[in-house]
C-alpha cells in the first residue's frame, strides 16, 4: 500500500511478495499429525521373501496414529499366518513425455545434472550457435532452446522415424506419429528444443565437446528420440494378503518390452 525510497515494487516483485507471504501463512498454519508405517516381510514356498504394505485394518483403511496403536496392532498380528486372498495381474503401457521446452530442460537439467537454470541456459546457447566438429567445422546441435512450444516440424519428425527403424528396429515405433498438443497460453514462436540432425548422436560428438555440453546434448536428443517412439509396456501384480483383521498389499512390475526406454539414459541400478 505505501512504496517508499529504497523499497522495490512493480509488476514482478509484488506478486512474487504475494506468494511467498501466502506460502509462508499456510507453513505457519500447518499442524503435523503423527502417523506410522508397516510393512511385512514375507517368503512364502519359492524365494525371494518381499515386502508387503499394510493397507486396511477391520476393513477400512489403515491409519495408525501413535505408537500405542502400532504396538497393539503389531502383537494382534505376530505369529499369525499371511494368507494370500487374491493375485491381480494385468499389462500397462507408459507413454514417452514430450520434448523439451525451456522450463521443462531447465527441470531435468536440475534433477539429472544438477545444473542450475543459468548454467543450463549459457550450455544450451553454446549448443544452438554451434560446436566445432572436426570435418564437420562449425555446427549447430541444438534448436532454439527459449521456447514454450512441443511442436516439432515434419522433417525432424521423418528423420527421427528414420533413425529409429534403423537402429531400434520396427517395433520401437508407435502405430501413429507423436504429436504433442502446445498449451494454449503458449506463444508457439519456436519449435520444442530437439537436435539439429538426430544423426549426429550424443556418442559422436563427445570427443569434440566438454562433459557439461555432452551431458546437456544428450539430454536434449534422448528425450527428442524417446518422445517419438512407441511406449513401454510393462506386466504389474498386485497381491493382496490377508492377516487376522488386516490386509496387505504387494506390487511389482516386470518389464514386458522397453518402448522409447531404450533411448534414454539408464539412471542408477534396476
Amino acid at each position: 500500500k505505501t512504496i517508499k525510497r529504497g523499497i522495490s515494487a512493480g509488476r514482478v516483485q509484488s506478486v512474487a511478495l504475494g506468494l511467498i507471504v501466502a506460502r509462508e501463512e499456510e507453513r505457519e498454519a500447518f499442524r503435523p499429525e503423527e502417523y506410522w508405517l508397516f510393512k511385512a516381510l514375507l517368503s512364502g514356498g519359492v524365494p525371494p521373501s518381499f515386502k508387503a504394505d499394510l493397507h486396511k485394518v477391520n476393513g477400512k483403511k489403515a491409519v495408525i496414529a501413535n505408537a500405542a496403536e502400532a504396538q497393539e496392532l503389531e502383537e494382534a498380528l505376530r505369529g499369525r499366518p499371511f494368507v494370500v486372498e487374491s493375485v491381480e495381474q494385468k499389462e500397462r503401457e507408459r507413454a514417452p513425455q514430450p520434448p523439451f521446452i525451456t522450463s521443462t530442460l531447465q527441470q531435468a537439467a536440475n534433477q539429472r545434472l544438477s545444473y542450475s537454470a543459468k548454467r543450463t541456459m549459457n550450455i544450451a546457447q553454446r549448443l544452438y550457435e554451434g560446436v566445432e566438429l572436426s570435418e564437420r567445422g562449425l555446427t549447430a546441435l541444438i534448436t532454439y532452446m527459449r521456447t514454450d512450444s512441443t511442436r516439432i516440424a515434419d522433417e525432424a519428425r521423418d528423420a527421427a522415424k528414420k533413425f529409429i527403424q534403423e537402429h531400434f528396429g520396427k517395433d520401437y515405433l508407435p502405430k501413429r506419429a507423436r504429436v504433442y498438443k502446445t498449451r494454449g497460453s503458449a506463444q508457439d514462436a519456436h519449435e520444442a528444443i530437439r537436435p539439429v540432425d538426430v544423426t549426429i548422436t550424443p556418442d559422436a560428438v563427445k570427443p569434440h565437446l566438454p562433459p557439461d555440453q555432452y551431458r546437456l546434448y544428450h539430454l536434449v536428443w534422448s528425450r527428442f528420440m524417446a518422445s517419438q517412439m512407441a511406449g513401454a509396456r510393462f506386466h504389474d501384480t498386485t497381491v493382496t494378503i490377508a492377516c487376522a483383521h488386516s490386509q496387505w498389499r504387494a506390487k511389482g512390475e516386470r518389464m514386458l518390452f522397453p518402448g522409447f526406454l531404450a533411448a534414454l539414459p539408464k539412471a542408477g541400478e534396476d
